[in-house]
């Protein structure tokens, strides 16, 4: 679904060459993460990592936008966003072999699990939405600023996948007890919500500590994809009727869906640290999600659950 104010966006014409820029796109196995490799793969970038948590399905992928662009310089990585062991090794790997990040696109996600546990002992939507993503950029911040200082033409995007249905968060918007439990409570739509809230505020406060980024959270519109059964891909819309979890609207083709997030990874419009809904309308977020103290506090409170990890990650 598309909306009224949307701005006319259309990859083929609209993307601008992608020379010599380097791309990594999360969940780009399937849904709107493989369209997106599509699409920048057109516009002829020097590397897109397609960063997946099964490497044959990545390799498939892979193999299938190739089929359709054939000199697409596309990389695998192995990124299990559940796992901090994972993200860590994944951005050892991005770090070794890449020496600038021009595009970021936080694209998987899950969504409406049942109550559960990463690896690292976060609520697994929070853990796998909010946390891994955050602990993958953390740590790619050294290309990233490499990249932004790189020259006057430099322009970093980092894409973060949000959705509307951060509107559900429950109570207090973030309820910073059940970060690290099973949050059983909540439910699966408010844990879901409390997710993708901290992935509106956690962009708010990025932009302010990061200037020199373009920084932006995105809801896709309603979707055909996956994510319903455990897949990495993006949101649907959610609404509570009658008690029961549906979908509102006729979902739109991935084709459509992807556009929102490729505007924002490449428009001059973006204002950083902004939400938007399609394509490109913003100031549509939840009172919560434009709260600035509580985007510090959640900002604050994952760079000290990070901080070790960090560490460990760069000796």
């Amino acid at each position: 679904m598309f909306f009224r104010h949307s701005r006319p966006f259309k990859p083929s014409q609209d993307i601008p060459p992608l020379s010599g820029k380097v791309i990594l796109v999360t969940g780009g196995n399937n849904g709107l993460g493989k369209q997106c490799v599509l699409e920048f793969a057109r516009h002829r970038p020097d590397q897109i990592w397609l960063a997946a948590r099964n490497l044959d399905k990545a390799q498939a992928a892979a193999d299938e936008i190739k089929h359709l662009v054939p000199d697409a310089r596309i990389k695998l990585l192995e990124l299990d966003l559940s796992s901090f062991e994972s993200v860590k090794k994944a951005a050892k790997i991005f770090s070794a072999e890449s020496d600038r990040l021009d595009i970021l696109m936080l694209n998987a996600g899950i969504m409406a699990t049942p109550p559960g546990l990463t690896k690292d002992g976060y609520e697994i939507q929070f853990g796998t939405n909010h946390m891994g993503h955050a602990l993958l950029t953390k740590l790619l911040l050294p290309v990233l600023e490499k990249t932004a200082k790189s020259g006057a033409n430099a322009d970093v995007r980092i894409v973060s996948l949000s959705s509307d249905g951060h509107v559900y968060a429950p109570a207090g918007g973030l309820q910073f007890d059940t970060f690290k439990t099973t949050a059983d409570s909540l439910g699966a739509v408010a844990r879901y919500g409390q997710s993708k809230l901290a992935n509106v505020l956690w962009v708010r406060q990025l932009a302010k500590v990061y200037p020199l980024f373009t920084v932006s959270a995105i809801h896709p519109g309603i979707v055909s994809t996956n994510l319903m059964a455990g897949a990495t891909g993006a949101p649907l819309i959610l609404r509570i009727v009658g008690g029961g979890l549906h979908k509102l609207g006729v979902a739109t083709t991935v084709e459509n869906g992807a556009r929102n997030q490729l505007w924002a990874a490449v428009s001059k419009d973006v204002q950083s640290g902004e939400y938007y809904e399609p394509i490109g309308v913003g100031g549509l977020e939840s009172a919560y999600g434009k709260d600035d103290n509580l985007a510090k506090k959640i900002w604050e409170w994952t760079e000290k659950e990070l901080e070790g990890h960090a560490i460990s990650a760069s000796t």
